[in-house]
């Protein structure tokens, strides 16, 4: 029986920050709207064992800021899912954290309990930086979090870092992904900044010194030969680490796996069904799902490999469905590999970092000529 991976939406936050659109607010009655929130996220989690009898090899606790809710409720909600799911002996089980955490969370008593993995919000590691996106921590207060919890004995750390901020440079940025390294993280993420509908950037837009097209890719490109420098070797479009560090819960997701996502706003892909939460606490707390669509059709699949270095290995295809890729959509690459977009072999379709700054477009003739 194939194993799930878990996701586990917390959704507050200490403060919305300029760019973000995911489902989050400050609690408005403090720890006993938390307290409140637990109790729920953990009767649900009991319920979902009863109808799903599949193991479980990764956990994210996601947000929002689940930091906020302190290392005790963490490791209760740690401890329902151990009680209600067979979790795997090495199950990789990450949780968010904000990058001044040392005085909301005990590392000691966390890696105890099985978290093993920490993903922290960097953004940047210069002051102007953070104060315009709306950050509350500093690039010291991130180093201090990341020391507390390596002597705690967590071993794989995940940094998040944005692109083409308004006001960063290629100095500025050098810095952050400098930084980055000299914390002796295993783990990178780095995001070009999208100004999307419901975010402070979107009202102040018209504001706002953003870059153009051309100048969001020379950031990217620039930051995946950087890392690469650096040690961190590129396995997603986004995603960069040290061998054999790369996050197992996301690979899930771009594998086209299957995974459950428990709420207000996560998303679901179980038995072939697509389904999720709305952006809404008392839907979540009456357990009332929306229905979306079915998934892992072969269209899926290819859309999701393509997002990853490896790209679309043919047999891994044809051990899924039962049938090899076509030779139109190979011949489709090829034509898009003599303009840089991507690499043909025997064994697989990837995408090039050039193809990956224009994947959705890569994605779609491709998809149009399978």
């Amino acid at each position: 029986m194939n194993p799930i991976g878990l996701y586990l939406h917390i959704p507050f936050c200490d403060g919305k920050c300029s760019y973000c659109n995911f489902f989050s607010r400050r609690p408005h009655t403090g720890a006993f709207e938390i307290t409140e929130y637990t109790e729920h996220l953990i009767s649900s989690i009991e319920a979902w064992s009863r109808s799903i009898d599949r193991p479980v090899d990764t956990v994210y606790f996601g947000g929002g800021t689940p930091s906020l809710l302190g290392h005790e409720r963490l490791i209760r909600i740690l401890d329902a899912v151990r009680r209600s799911f067979y979790v795997a002996d090495q199950a990789e089980i990450t949780v968010e954290v904000n990058p001044s955490s040392t005085d909301e969370l005990d590392f000691v008593l966390m890696k105890q309990a099985g978290f093993n993995r920490l993903s922290i919000g960097l953004q940047s590691a210069n002051d102007n930086e953070l104060k315009l996106l709306g950050r509350r921590h500093s690039a010291d207060d991130a180093r201090r979090t990341v020391a507390c919890a390596q002597k705690a004995g967590f071993n794989n750390i995940s940094l998040d870092v944005m692109l083409a901020i308004p006001e960063q440079t290629m100095a500025s940025l050098d810095k952050t992904l400098a930084f980055c390294a000299s914390c002796h993280v295993q783990h990178i993420s780095a995001y070009i900044l999208k100004v999307e509908e419901g975010t402070r950037f979107y009202q102040m837009k018209d504001q706002l010194s953003l870059y153009h097209d051309d100048e969001q890719a020379a950031f990217y490109e620039h930051t995946v030969g950087k890392l690469a420098e650096l040690g961190y070797q590129q396995y997603e479009i986004s995603n960069f680490s040290h061998k054999g560090c790369e996050s197992r819960h996301n690979l899930h997701y771009w594998h086209d796996d299957e995974y459950l996502g428990l709420g207000p706003s996560a998303h679901s892909f179980i038995d072939g069904k697509r389904f999720y939460y709305d952006s809404d606490f008392q839907r979540f707390y009456e357990n009332q799902i929306c229905d979306e669509s079915d998934g892992g059709d072969s269209d899926e699949y290819i859309m999701l490999a393509l997002r990853l270095t490896e790209g679309l290995v043919f047999e891994k295809y044809r051990e899924r469905f039962g049938y090899p890729i076509s030779e139109k959509m190979i011949s489709s690459a090829k034509r898009l590999e003599q303009q840089g977009l991507c690499h043909v072999s025997d064994r697989s379709i990837s995408l090039t970092v050039k193809g990956f700054l224009v994947s959705n477009g890569v994605i779609a003739y491709l998809l149009e000529n399978t």
